[in-house]
């Protein structure tokens, strides 16, 4: 079982930065790819991007590629979305998540973090 808790998430001005965290804990972290997912009012929940449980592939949606860079420190079991150049469309809540790559192939999600971007 894997315990996710992201932070980071705030309010910035269009073309600004943010930079989220996503601490686990409960199992062997480097056995887990490694998602952000973001879920705007009324939509379903969007996949943003991915790594690898090894962080040697990296995975991102159409409108954030060459924007946003996920990252992953398997010492410290952290996961890590830094986001460029903001826009407003950007705005909603962003959530980290665990697939185990080992069977049993659960899936584990943080709480999500509010991002607001400004125009």
């Amino acid at each position: 079982q894997m315990h996710l808790v992201e932070s980071g998430g705030g309010t910035v001005q269009a073309g600004g930065s943010l930079r989220l965290s996503c601490t686990a804990s409960g199992d062997t972290f480097s056995n887990y790819a490694m998602g952000w997912f973001r879920q705007a009012p009324g939509k379903e929940r969007e996949f943003v991007a991915l790594i690898r449980g090894t962080g040697s592939a990296t995975y991102y949606e159409d409108s954030v590629k060459g924007r946003f860079t996920i990252s992953r420190d398997n010492v410290k079991n952290m996961v890590y979305l830094q986001m460029n150049s903001l826009k407003p469309e950007d705005t909603t809540v962003y959530y980290c998540n665990a697939r185990r790559t080992i069977p049993p192939w659960f899936d584990y999600w943080g709480q999500g973090t509010q991002v607001t971007v400004s125009s």
